[in-house]
């Protein structure tokens, strides 16, 4: 009975502490946010509808976002106030291990990570995809396009597959085209490859490349050209390049995506990275809780400012470690499931080795 007294102190305590923490740090974000970006909004005299949409859009995402640092602080705070009021001390001396003390704390944890991921499933793709929409076509004054992918343009045409390995949407230019024409039983009939190609009246103007026809025995006649005038259905509008950002998707989403994306012969490591990070995400609530407890108990002496502090220091560093994970996961040095897992892994080990050696 009296650990269920405790067990609903606790939790009644956290989640007073918690809500305050999270609209501190989502109003900081806000603002921090606001100020960055209100020159932008200025020059492109977006209306004030248009400016609140935005950021209301922007605050599910944020939530998400701030979920971690807000149950961290929270922790610190509680077991700081708990330390300072005596309430360890006398819990230790009826015989209550530190670990049983923060059971409650950690399964809210556990609850708040679940949370965290129905969220990130459910609405956060929806406002972010509104809220990046708003930014791309109101702000940035951008022009939605059909295409998706990274360093190559891979598009696939009504006749046939184009690359590209750069368009300018400005002068309606392709550099170093190349064009596969297609029979009905796929198999290759034509191939142009020219240095540009660019979009005039109504037709692509290719330069200095080289044509190759299918001969009826199987083999290829091959021509250069200087000029060359191609009519293909598609035009500049079809190769404007769209990125899709991870948080507009849910995991199934993101997963369909990254695959049909590695099927068509895009680069979808950067998608399989996020993919497992939507998953190993929600679980760092939970290892900031387990960090915090023994940092808000490490020293008798510490106060609450200090502990807040070096717990806002840890976030930091896991995000530098996240971050820098990430990257090497895009650029193909670690596989994406280490990629997504390895700040979860060090912060979780260190988090279990201050917890067992909290009680000594």
């Amino acid at each position: 009975p009296n650990m269920n007294i405790l067990t609903r102190y606790l939790v009644r305590e956290f989640f007073k502490l918690f809500i305050i923490c999270q609209v501190v740090f989502i109003a900081i974000y806000l603002m921090i946010d606001f100020t960055s970006g209100i020159d932008d909004f200025i020059k492109a005299q977006a209306p004030r509808g248009v400016v609140v949409s935005y950021f209301l859009y922007k605050i599910p995402a944020i939530t998400v976002q701030m979920l971690p640092v807000a149950t961290l602080t929270t922790v610190i705070i509680a077991f700081s106030l708990m330390k300072r009021n005596n309430e360890i001390t006398l819990l230790r001396a009826c015989g209550t291990h530190v670990w049983k003390i923060s059971q409650p704390v950690i399964v809210t944890a556990v609850f708040l990570s679940m949370a965290m991921f129905l969220l990130s499933e459910t609405l956060v793709p929806y406002t972010s995809s509104h809220a990046n929409r708003i930014w791309r076509e109101e702000v940035k004054k951008e022009k939605t396009g059909q295409f998706h992918g990274q360093r190559h343009i891979w598009y696939k045409g009504d006749n046939g597959i184009y690359w590209m390995r750069q368009f300018d949407d400005q002068t309606r230019t392709m550099i170093d085209p190349a064009f596969y024409f297609f029979d009905d039983s796929f198999h290759l009939i034509r191939r142009i490859d020219a240095r540009s190609g660019t979009w005039v009246d109504g037709v692509w103007q290719l330069r200095e490349g080289i044509v190759q026809n299918r001969e009826q025995d199987g083999s290829y006649d091959l021509s250069r050209f200087q000029r060359l005038e191609l009519k293909i259905p598609e035009g500049p509008t079809d190769f404007v390049r769209k990125e899709i950002e991870p948080e507009e998707m849910g995991y199934n989403q993101l997963k369909r995506f990254a695959k049909r994306l590695r099927v068509e012969g895009y680069d979808a490591g950067r998608y399989f990275v996020d993919l497992h990070i939507k998953i190993a995400f929600p679980f760092v609530v939970l290892i900031m809780a387990l960090i915090g407890i023994p940092i808000a108990l490490w020293k008798k002496e510490m106060g609450t400012p200090m502990a807040v502090s070096i717990g806002i220091a840890l976030c930091f560093i896991y995000l530098l470690v996240l971050g820098l994970s990430r990257t090497l996961g895009f650029a193909g040095i670690l596989p994406p499931i280490l990629a997504a897992w390895l700040a979860n892994s060090l912060f979780l080990f260190f988090g279990v080795y201050l917890m067992i050696n909290v009680n000594r």
